[in-house]
C-alpha cells in the first residue's frame, strides 16, 4: 500500500511542468512591454514595480510587468507598485422626488421633480476592467404629460372629425385619474401641393373635393399647426369642429413631413420636458424619402423646422424624410408616438414598432369613435415600460445593461435594457457596465456618454476617462545619478538612456558595447554560447531574452527559469500557500517539504473526530493517511463499507445475555464475557443518553421477529463493551381472523351480487331489442296483390289500333 501511494504520489509532482502558468505571464509581459504605461495597457491584472532594487542579475525590464501578487511575492515593496484601479465618482446624484404634488405652489415644479437617479457621473477606466453603475427609475404619480394629436385632413377623414371634436373634454376628463397638468394640442397634413399628389387645376386648388355643400373643401395643404398645447379643452373641440376637410389624388399622404415639423418645431408646438405624446391619426399609408422625384422634387428633407404663419414652407421644395429619419428625430426629442389607423393599414404600421423608440399602433374604427379609448390604453402601454438607450460610444469601448425589475430576477442582454408592467409608484434599476478598450498611443480624451430611458427627457451624463499612465511618470528624474552618473533618465524605476548610452544603468557606451571582448564576461565556465544562448551580452552582463511560447529565462548567464519546477495539484511548487519555484527549484515555506511541496508538516489533515490521528487505524504521510487494514478508507480511514456493524456484531450477545434467545448459556458465557449488561424498563429511558462518538445507537429483530433496541458505549479497557438493553421488546401482533374473514366473505357477496345485476342488465338490453325488431317487422307485413294467381282485376282495357285522335 505504501509503494502505491509513493508511486501515485511521484506522477502528480512530476506532471508537465509546463502545462501551468501564472496567468498574467502571458497576458502582461507577451507584448514586451519597456514601460510602466504599456505595462498598464497590457492587461486589467498588468501592475508595474518602480523600486529601482526590484531586478536580479540577469532579468530583464519587462519583468518588472506582472499581476500584483505575483511582484509582492518576488520582493516587490507595496509602496512601490504601480497598480491603478478604475472608479466610478459621482458628480450629480439629486435623489427621486417621492411626493411631487407638495411641490405644484412653486413655479415651473416639472423640472424640480427627478424620476432618474444620478444625473452625472465620472468613470475613471482601466482598459479592459468593467466599471458598474447603478441607475435607478421610478414612475412619479402626477407627472405632466403633453399630447399633440396630428391629424390626416383628406377626403376620406371626413367622418372622423366629429369625434375629434368630442376628444379635447372627453380626453381631458379621462388623464384626470393620471395627472392633474395634461395639455392638447393640434394639428393637420394632406400632402405636398404639386402633381401628382394633387390636381394644380385652379378649381381644384381651390375646392379639392368638387362639391359646395354641405361646405366646399378646404385647398389642400402639406402640413398646418393649428393649436398650440393649451389645457383648454374648449378650445380645442371649438378649434377642430371649425376645420373642413381636403383633399388630393394619390392614397398615400404626406404625414412623415408633418411628424419632422410637429417634433422639431418645439417653440412653435409648446413642448415642454415632460411626458410627450404625439397622436397620428390617419386611414392611409405615407409617402417615403425618394417619392419628391415624382414631382420634380429632389432636395432631401433637412429635418430642421420651417413653419411660418403655423404652416409648413418647404414641403414643395424638399423631399419626404425616410422612416430612419423620423424615428431618430422623435428619439431624439424623447417623443413617444401613438399611431390611430384603421384596419386597412395597420399591417403596415406595425413594421414601424422595430423602428421607432417608443410606438403604438392602435386599430381606429371607421369613423374614429373609439379614439379616446385608444389613447388611454396607448399610454398607459407606453409608459409601462422602461427601455434603457445610449449614446454613441467611443470607439473601442463596450457597454452592458443587467435589469432588476418588479417580481423578476436579474436580466442580461436586450432584455437587461428593459423592464415591463411598471406602474405608478415602482421603482425599477439597471446595472450598467462599460469597459474602455486597450489605450492608443496617442492621449486619450475625455469621452461623454448619456444613458436615459427611450421616451423621457432626463438622462444620466457619464464622463469617460481612460488610465493610460502611472502616477510615477510625473515624477521623472532627469540626469539621474541612478542612470551611471546622469548618463539617462530615470522614470518608474526604468534608466532611459542618453543617445549613445546602453545598458540597464546606462553604463557602457554604445559603440563600445558591440566589441567581441566582453562577451568573455557573458559565457559560464568554458561554454562556448554567449548568455546560454538566451539572450545577448550588452556591457559585460546577460540580458535575456523573452518569449510569450516558451519559458522565460534569468541569472547571471540566463541559466534559471521559474517554469521547470514540479507541480503539485496542477500548480508550480503546490501554489502559493506552500512555496514558489526558483531558478528550476521549489522553496518551500516552513510548513511544507518535498519536491513539489505537496507534504505538509501539519498532521492536521489526517486527525479523525475523535482527535486520533487517522482514527488509531493508520499513519499519516504529507497528510494522507495510509491504512493499516485494506477495508478501512476515507480521509481519516473512518470508512468499512464490507465490515458489520457495531450493532450486528454484538446482537448474539445481546440476545442471550438479556433475553435468553439464540446461544445456549454456555456459549453465551464464553463468547460474551467482555459484554457488561444493563437492563432498563422503556425503550424511551434509552433516548436520554448523552450523545457522544464513542455512542451506538441499536435495533435489532430478534428470532422471534421482535425488535430490541439497546446502547453501546466501549468501556475503559479494549476489550469491554457497556451495553443497556430494554426489556421491552417491540413484538408484531397477529393477524386479525375476524376481519380478515368478514372482509373476504363479502367481498364474495358483493362480486356475486355485482355479476347477477350485470346478467341482467345484459338480458334486459337483448329482450328490448327483439321486441323492437318484432314490432318493426310486424308494422312492415302487407298483402301483395300479384303475388294471388287466382286474383283478376275487374278492369278491362281494349285499345283500337286503327283509332286516330282527331
Amino acid at each position: 500500500m505504501s509503494l502505491l501511494f509513493a508511486v501515485v504520489l511521484l506522477l502528480c509532482c512530476r506532471c508537465d511542468a509546463t502545462g501551468t502558468q501564472d496567468h498574467s505571464d502571458h497576458e502582461c509581459q507577451s507584448q514586451g512591454v519597456r514601460s510602466c504605461g504599456e505595462c498598464l495597457a497590457a492587461g486589467p491584472h498588468c501592475a508595474w514595480c518602480t523600486e529601482e532594487t526590484f531586478l536580479e542579475v540577469g532579468r530583464s525590464i519587462w519583468e518588472r510587468c506582472d499581476t500584483a501578487r505575483v511582484l509582492l511575492r518576488r520582493g516587490c515593496p507595496s509602496d512601490r507598485l504601480e497598480d491603478p484601479r478604475g472608479s466610478t465618482v459621482l458628480l450629480k446624484n439629486k435623489k427621486i422626488t417621492l411626493h411631487p404634488k407638495e411641490q405644484r405652489t412653486q413655479a415651473r415644479w416639472h423640472k424640480q421633480v427627478t424620476q432618474l437617479q444620478p444625473q452625472s457621473v465620472q468613470m475613471h477606466l482601466r482598459p479592459g476592467e468593467p466599471q458598474s453603475l447603478e441607475v435607478r427609475f421610478k414612475r412619479v404619480e402626477d407627472y405632466p404629460i403633453d399630447l399633440y394629436y396630428l391629424m390626416d385632413l383628406s377626403f376620406s377623414m371626413e367622418d372622423d372629425l366629429p369625434n375629434v371634436k368630442k376628444l379635447g373634454a372627453d380626453l381631458m376628463e379621462e388623464m384626470r385619474n393620471t395627472t392633474s397638468d395634461f395639455r392638447m394640442g393640434f394639428g393637420a397634413f394632406v400632402d405636398k401641393t404639386v402633381m401628382p399628389y394633387i390636381s394644380t387645376a385652379k378649381d381644384m386648388l381651390r375646392n379639392p373635393c368638387k362639391r359646395t355643400k354641405p361646405w366646399p373643401c378646404t385647398p389642400p395643404f402639406t402640413y398646418r399647426h393649428l393649436l398650440s398645447l393649451t389645457a383648454n379643452g374648449s378650445q380645442f373641440a371649438e378649434l377642430v369642429g371649425g376645420q373642413r376637410i381636403s383633399g388630393n389624388l394619390d392614397s398615400p399622404e404626406g404625414g412623415l413631413d408633418a411628424l419632422v415639423q410637429a417634433a422639431m418645431c418645439e417653440e412653435q408646438i409648446g413642448w415642454r420636458n415632460v411626458t410627450r405624446l404625439l397622436v397620428f391619426s390617419t386611414d392611409a399609408g405615407f409617402h417615403l424619402a425618394g417619392d419628391g422625384k415624382l414631382g420634380g422634387i429632389v432636395l432631401p428633407n433637412d429635418g430642421k423646422c420651417h413653419l411660418e404663419e403655423n404652416v409648413y414652407t418647404r414641403g414643395n421644395s424638399q423631399d419626404y424624410p425616410s422612416v430612419a429619419h423620423v424615428a431618430e428625430t422623435l428619439r431624439r426629442k424623447n417623443i413617444q408616438i401613438i399611431f390611430a389607423v384603421t384596419e386597412e393599414v395597420t399591417r403596415l404600421y406595425e413594421g414601424l414598432r422595430s423602428i421607432f423608440p417608443k410606438c403604438a399602433v392602435a386599430t381606429l374604427s371607421n369613423n374614429s369613435h373609439n379614439i379616446l379609448q385608444i389613447i388611454v390604453e396607448a399610454y398607459n402601454a407606453l409608459t409601462s415600460e422602461v427601455v434603457m438607450e445610449n449614446s454613441k460610444l467611443p470607439p473601442g469601448f463596450s457597454i452592458s445593461y443587467t435589469s432588476h425589475c418588479k417580481n423578476s430576477g436579474p436580466r442580461h442582454g436586450e432584455q437587461g435594457r428593459r423592464c415591463s408592467n411598471i406602474s405608478i409608484g415602482d421603482e425599477v434599476s439597471f446595472n450598467v457596465s462599460i469597459t474602455a478598450p486597450r489605450c492608443a498611443t496617442a492621449s486619450q480624451r475625455p469621452s461623454r456618454v448619456i444613458i436615459k430611458p427611450q421616451g423621457y427627457g432626463e438622462e444620466v451624463e457619464v464622463l469617460l476617462s481612460s488610465i493610460c499612465e502611472c502616477s510615477c511618470q510625473k515624477d521623472v528624474v532627469p540626469h539621474s545619478p541612478s542612470c551611471s552618473h546622469g548618463n539617462g533618465t530615470l522614470e518608474c524605476g526604468v534608466c532611459r538612456c542618453n543617445e549613445g548610452r546602453v545598458g540597464v544603468s546606462c553604463e557602457c557606451d554604445g559603440e563600445e558595447s558591440g566589441e567581441v571582448v566582453e562577451s568573455h564576461l557573458c559565457r559560464r565556465g568554458n561554454a562556448s554560447e554567449v548568455c546560454s544562448g538566451r539572450g545577448e551580452c550588452v556591457c559585460g552582463r546577460c540580458v535575456c531574452g523573452k518569449s510569450s511560447k516558451k519559458p522565460n529565462y534569468y541569472g547571471q548567464f540566463c541559466e534559471c527559469s521559474d517554469f521547470g519546477c514540479d507541480q503539485y495539484r496542477g500548480m508550480q511548487c503546490g501554489g502559493e500557500g506552500r512555496g514558489r519555484c526558483v531558478c528550476g527549484e521549489c522553496k518551500c515555506l516552513p510548513a511544507f517539504r518535498g519536491r513539489a511541496c505537496e507534504c505538509p508538516l501539519s498532521l492536521e489533515s489526517c486527525l479523525s473526530q475523535d482527535g486520533q490521528i487517522c482514527g488509531g487505524r493508520g499513519d499519516c504521510h504529507c497528510g494522507t493517511c495510509i491504512c493499516h487494514d485494506n477495508r478501512f478508507q476515507g480521509p481519516t480511514c473512518e470508512l468499512c463499507p464490507s465490515c458489520p456493524s457495531m450493532c450486528t456484531l454484538h446482537r448474539e450477545c445481546v440476545l442471550c445475555r438479556a433475553f435468553t434467545l439464540g446461544l445456549s448459556p454456555e456459549e453465551c458465557m464464553v463468547k460474551c464475557a467482555h459484554l457488561n449488561v444493563t437492563l432498563v424498563g422503556q425503550t424511551g429511558v434509552l433516548a436520554t443518553a448523552h450523545p457522544s462518538l464513542s455512542l451506538h445507537r441499536c435495533m435489532e429483530v430478534d428470532m422471534e421477529g421482535c425488535r430490541v433496541h439497546f446502547l453501546l458505549r466501549a468501556g475503559e479497557n479494549e476489550d469491554s463493551i457497556h451495553a443497556r438493553v430494554a426489556l421491552e421488546r417491540e413484538c408484531p401482533s397477529g393477524p386479525n381472523v375476524i376481519l380478515i374473514t368478514a372482509v373476504l366473505s363479502g367481498s364474495v357477496v358483493v362480486l356475486g351480487v355485482a355479476l347477477l345485476l350485470l346478467w341482467k342488465l345484459l338480458t334486459s338490453i337483448h329482450d328490448r331489442r327483439e321486441f323492437a325488431r318484432f314490432q318493426r317487422e310486424l308494422e312492415q307485413r302487407r298483402w301483395n296483390r300479384k303475388d294471388n294467381p287466382i286474383y283478376k282485376s275487374a278492369i278491362t282495357t281494349v285499345v283500337n289500333p286503327k283509332y286516330k285522335e282527331h
